[in-house]
């Protein structure tokens, strides 16, 4: 039997997505085929401390991991070819102020404790984390530098599509049309932003350029909306966007592969009221998402057409969830990429995978492929 190949997967993170992550991480490691992958779990705390976790994957979703002595810290090695972490074993290890310990750490299964730094080869990393140090390319320069393959976009791609503004531009210049919009940085005074507001048109929206799960999004009716809108969308980044209201309704599209690429079938977000927000996104109390979308077959091809177009155009990679508009007149708009979209039994991106008959199963493996 060929050898498992060890995975290191990523979970947690200094993001207000933080919560989205455990989940997410969860169910990737159970839906691993452990007859192909040796998962291997690296926590991060909110304030940023690495672990190797070798506790219960339950223990990942309600956010205990941290406080269990199933933790040793963990680096990465940065020498390219070793492919390899170290754990930090020993009294002489320091760990996070999260983690609940007061001194060394129990042995993981998976090697030999010895003491003091050990080597932990890994053939690959999958970075299960959502928002700012995990999605928009810092988690994944790291481990370019270090020489060890990463599941999912790159550098350049993963900065791209968390910055609103720049993937808007690279996609309005590959043909596909966008919102009109303008960014404003910290510091531009009210009557600016509300003059550029005016020419853009009311309703409209305030978002932060990075940020991810619709944190610090606002809908803005009228004028009298726009400060508290605007500083709102600064607690989560230095530069804003205002951007157009789009009439019609969202639809998504989930694609797998680099070169050949694998097309999910597309999803439609009906809502009751207001927009897609972090509280409807995770509870859908008045919003309901269908699979496949309420669509003619043609306006679909269509919609998967403009994805791919929108996918390379971003130079993304493995897999990524293209969020696009649909409007009243038959329009596609473009709205943004995930590129680590929320990977639970009940997220968009393996749903749309699971219309177009692909198990949650064949879905982490074809990335893990793809990575490998």
């Amino acid at each position: 039997m060929k050898e498992q190949k060890r995975i290191a997967i990523l979970f947690g993170g200094c993001s207000p997505e933080y919560g989205v992550s455990l989940q997410s991480a969860r169910a990737v490691i159970d839906h691993m085929d452990k007859k192909k992958y040796e998962p291997v779990p690296i926590g991060i705390t909110h304030t940023g401390d690495w672990f190797y976790y070798t506790g219960d994957t339950e223990k990942i979703a309600d956010d205990s991991w941290c406080r269990e002595k199933a933790c040793i810290p963990v680096t990465v090695s940065l020498n390219r070819g070793e492919r390899s972490l170290l754990l930090l074993r020993g009294e002489n290890a320091a760990f996070g102020g999260n983690a609940g310990h007061t001194g060394g750490a129990e042995c993981g299964e998976n090697a030999g404790c010895t003491g003091g730094v050990e080597r932990l080869e890994i053939d690959a990393v999958f970075p299960v984390l959502h928002g700012r140090n995990g999605e928009d390319g810092t988690v994944q320069g790291l481990f370019e530098l270090a020489g060890i393959p990463v599941a999912g976009c790159g550098v350049l791609s993963s900065a791209l599509c968390m910055d609103k503004d720049r993937a808007h531009r690279m996609v309005r210049e590959a043909g596909v049309r966008v919102p009109d919009s303008c960014v404003c940085s910290r510091g531009t005074d009210l009557d600016t932003i509300c003059r550029q507001a005016e020419k853009i048109g009311y309703p409209l929206f305030v978002k932060p350029v990075k940020a991810g799960s619709s944190y610090g999004i606002t809908k803005v009716s009228d004028e009298s909306g726009l400060q508290r809108a605007v500083n709102l969308a600064f607690a989560y980044d230095e530069r804003i966007i205002v951007e157009e209201c789009i009439s019609g309704f969202e639809v998504g599209c989930a694609i797998l592969g680099t070169e050949k690429l694998m097309v999910g079938e597309v999803d439609e977000i009906e809502l009751a009221e207001g927009f897609f927000d972090f509280t409807e996104k995770y509870t859908l109390k008045t919003s309901a998402i269908h699979v496949p979308a309420r669509i003619p077959e043609e306006t679909a091809d269509r919609i998967k057409e403009t994805a791919k177009i929108i996918y390379r155009a971003l130079d993304c990679r493995h897999f990524a969830r293209v969020d696009m508009f649909l409007t009243d007149e038959g329009e596609i708009v473009f709205n943004e990429v995930n590129t680590i979209p929320g990977f639970t039994a009940h997220s968009r991106f393996p749903n749309m995978m699971k219309a177009a008959g692909f198990s949650f199963e064949e879905i982490i493996s074809a990335v893990l492929e793809e990575a490998l």
